[in-house]
């Protein structure tokens, strides 16, 4: 049976979940514009893994209408009763580069308590690239909880901002071999004597993921 908007609507307006579910992963199959249209009514709905799976997936379809994907998904961030959801809404604002919801990214890390929708949002601040956000991302390698710690380490580095570079130097001795592999990883953008110096160190790392990562400077 081939797959047609008409089918694929039927089954996102279906009463079991299951036929909902399987509509949001054949949108993949259609014009992204048409997939964009009818997407919209599986982020509203009830059953969290349909909304998981259309929010998700407007991480690509959102460039058909980037000022209406931005809208959409800020609803998500701010709205959405799941972390998973919101963690998504995240990751998908962070694709698109919407800089625009930098405030209401800042609003959610702030006022969340869970680390999933934190994470999210720093891989986001990140992706986006756009210096506004480094005071967040400053912010977020203070964190308690290591995995935000490690994501804001490679987030600062993806953002290439040389004042990153006082704020990431002393992790390079740090005794967690994933932390000095991403600190090596973030040097290497960021470039500079001092980066360079600290590099040199890591060439020497015991172990050799973060020594290949170093050497490759």
């Amino acid at each position: 049976m081939s797959i047609t908007p008409e089918s694929v609507e039927q089954l996102l307006n279906s009463e079991d979940f299951g036929d909902r579910l399987r509509g949001v992963n054949q949108l993949r199959q259609l014009e992204p514009a048409i997939a964009y249209k009818l997407i919209q009514s599986a982020i509203g709905d009830k059953n969290v893994r349909v909304r998981y799976a259309a929010v998700s997936q407007m991480s690509t379809l959102g460039t058909e209408n980037l000022s209406n994907a931005l809208e959409v998904l800020i609803h998500s961030l701010n709205n959405d009763p799941e972390p998973d959801v919101q963690a998504a809404a995240a990751d998908a604002l962070g694709a698109l580069k919407l800089t625009d919801a930098l405030a209401d990214l800042q609003q959610v890390y702030n006022n969340t308590s869970e680390w999933l929708v934190q994470l999210s949002i720093v891989a986001a601040l990140g992706e986006m690239g756009d210096p506004k956000a480094f005071p967040m991302l400053e912010n977020a390698l203070t964190s308690d909880n290591e995995l935000i710690q490690t994501i804001a380490i490679s987030a600062l580095g993806e953002l290439g901002d040389k004042r990153a570079l006082p704020l990431l130097l002393p992790y390079a001795g740090n005794v967690d071999w994933q932390i000095r592999y991403r600190v090596a990883q973030a040097l290497r953008r960021l470039g500079g004597a001092e980066a360079e110096a600290a590099l040199e160190i890591l060439t020497k790392d015991e172990v050799e993921q973060v020594a290949v990562e170093a050497k490759g400077a």
